[in-house]
């Protein structure tokens, strides 16, 4: 059985509050668990109006305290906004409260638009660079402490599994040099996902977290009853990447009937490649899409976001999700 795990980005829907989506993403967290999922994990972004988990590991420990055994994390940290010891002191505290369930998923990207990214970094050259050495020091931190050397406490010790995430051929390549899980972001960025793939497995090399490749993917995930009713709701996140193209970002929109007069032909074409990695409909054609993702990457484990605007819908997609994954 291929495992299946939930990427929440804690939306701030067209109507609600940020409040209001961080009990969603407790309530979401409780029904992954319930429904079998292996990981719950949270992204960081900065500045969106639609998205509320900014503060990543704060929300994290959210969804921990509203669980109990799975496992919760980030998908990712942008290393580069951050101090390591900064971040090996969060995810060391939340090892601390969780013990054995949290996983710490890096990446190097800003996770905002480039005005807040400068805010946040100061020197944008030298964050993106420094990220393999950022990623060692990081390790150093996490790792059994050293006579004379910076501790990290919380963190000294605790051992946070790293994952590498990304959407290109060089996150590939520094996962396998590091021997790292590798998770690759084919929900938003499909073009390199066969060949990243390929790379990272052709070259791993063991580690002493790691002994051979695990590979996640991500897809979009809409589940509904019938086809019809998951292509409705598909429609908040066909919205949401129109008005990014436009750059009229803000909260997740409610779904609308058709798509047809809302985009234009060039935007519909665009959107639809992006989001080409999309499991959408009722249980038997969901089904038949995951299936033939399943098949294209052999992936170990699909990490399934689910922009969904209404939180009741959102909790029956991961209910059917879960179900899914027990039929596969």
């Amino acid at each position: 059985m291929t495992a299946f795990s939930i990427l929440d980005l804690c939306p701030i829907v067209e109507g609600g509050t940020a409040g209001e989506a961080l009990a969603g993403t407790r309530l979401m967290a409780k029904q992954a668990e319930d429904s079998g999922f292996t990981r719950f994990w949270l992204a960081e972004h900065h500045g969106m109006q639609g998205i509320a988990s900014a503060a990543t590991a704060l929300v994290i420990a959210e969804a921990g305290h509203a669980t109990s055994h799975i496992r919760i994390g980030s998908g990712g940290v942008m290393l580069p906004n951050h101090s390591p010891l900064v971040i090996a002191e969060q995810f060391g505290t939340l090892e601390a409260l969780f013990p054995g369930r949290v996983d710490l998923g890096l990446g190097r990207a800003p996770g905002t638009d480039m005005n807040t990214a400068r805010a946040l970094r100061r020197n944008l050259e030298a964050g993106a660079q420094s990220f393999p050495d950022d990623i060692l020091e990081l390790q150093h931190y996490l790792g059994d402490p050293v006579e004379g050397h910076l501790i990290a406490i919380p963190g000294a010790g605790s051992h946070v599994p790293l994952w590498i995430l990304g959407s290109s051929i060089y996150s590939a390549h520094l996962a396998a040099a590091l021997g790292l899980p590798y998770a690759f972001a084919s929900h938003f960025a499909p073009d390199m996902l066969s060949e990243a793939l390929d790379i990272y497995r052709s070259k791993f090399t063991p580690s002493a977290q790691l002994d051979t490749p695990y590979v996640m993917a991500a897809v979009m995930g809409v589940m509904a009853d019938t086809d019809d009713e998951a292509r409705y709701l598909f429609t908040t996140l066909q919205q949401t990447f129109v008005n990014m193209r436009r750059n009229a970002r803000g909260k997740m929109p409610r779904p609308i009937d058709t798509m047809d007069g809302f985009w234009t032909d060039m935007e519909k074409t665009a959107v639809e490649h992006t989001l080409r990695y999309s499991v959408v409909g009722g249980p038997e054609t969901a089904t038949r899409k995951m299936q033939d993702f399943i098949k294209a990457t052999n992936a170990d484990e699909i990490m399934i976001s689910m922009p969904i605007h209404s939180s009741q819908a959102r909790l029956k997609s991961v209910e059917l999700f879960g179900k899914m994954q027990q039929a596969l």
